[in-house]
């Protein structure tokens, strides 16, 4: 993702040993997401630190193959809530506001197709990739509510994964993504999943008992913050603490030498998609 997506612990707990239990702070929850599932046997050392996990649809970013496509109810048993995602189009793959508008609407029926497909309830909410941050010109925000509509027309719910830092902080112009999305959306209710690995306001590869809420982003209508991405971007993140060395977060828990490097986020629900099936 632009934005990407953790050893100590033993995968094996003496039966007499009290259970480790995620973040419960009514507040906030951490949360993961990679491009590559992360396998069934690293499930149970993830629970004990993540409440949710990102989970794609269709083929990450620079992926060949979808790693996690029937994995839901694997995840779901593990505990797991989700943050559905969808991986949307490049500027360069809309040509015009035309063209961007009908790929939205066709993008959307194979997201709602997938999520179906997989088990994930109707009104889940399924977050489209955002890769691209900066204002949004037209073909993109053709694209970008063609799809929430879609999505929304399905009996599903419409989230976005974007940018919730400044471009200007990479060079560009002094805009917000989530801002200018949101400014722009007419009224529609989307959700937002805004990523900002700035320290501060970011605390770090790190895996605080309390987790921050979503808010301390700087995007007060944020309900999901990603405040830790793989590898580190230097131009961002560079006083950042926590990383490893070879700059990727991993998790509490899992060898470093499996190279399982994470995203990491917090959230106000352990479920910020909806997507466990009832």
């Amino acid at each position: 993702m632009i934005i990407a997506e953790i050893g100590m612990v033993s995968a094996q707990t003496a039966p007499s040993a009290p259970k480790p239990q995620p973040p419960t702070n009514a507040a906030a929850y951490l949360g993961f997401d990679r491009n590559n599932y992360p396998g069934d046997q690293n499930l149970k050392i993830l629970r004990q630190t993540f409440s949710y996990t990102g989970f794609w649809l269709n083929l990450p970013p620079s992926a060949k193959t979808n790693t996690w496509r029937g994995k839901r109810s694997t995840l779901q048993s593990a505990g797991f809530g989700f943050l559905v995602l969808f991986n949307g189009r490049l500027f360069n793959e809309l040509k015009s506001v035309p063209y961007a508008s009908k790929l939205g609407k066709s993008d959307a029926q194979a997201a709602v197709a997938a999520a179906r497909r997989e088990g994930f309830p109707a009104g889940t909410i399924i977050f489209l990739d955002q890769e691209q941050g900066g204002r949004m010109l037209p073909e993109q925000k053709a694209y970008i509510y063609a799809w929430t509509d879609g999505v929304t027309a399905a009996k599903f719910s419409a989230g976005i994964y974007c940018s919730g830092i400044s471009a200007a902080k990479e060079g560009g112009e002094d805009v917000v993504t989530a801002d200018d999305i949101r400014q722009n959306a007419g009224g529609r209710k989307i959700g937002y999943w805004v990523t900002n690995d700035a320290c501060p306001p970011s605390p770090g590869c790190t895996f605080p008992k309390r987790a921050p809420s979503p808010t301390e982003s700087g995007i007060r209508f944020a309900d999901v913050w990603q405040f830790a991405q793989s590898p580190k971007r230097p131009a961002v993140a560079a006083s950042c603490s926590g990383y490893n060395p070879d700059g990727n977060c991993y998790s509490p828990g899992i060898d470093v030498g499996k190279h399982l490097h994470i995203d990491v986020s917090t959230a106000t629900t352990a479920d910020p998609s909806h997507g466990r099936s009832r």
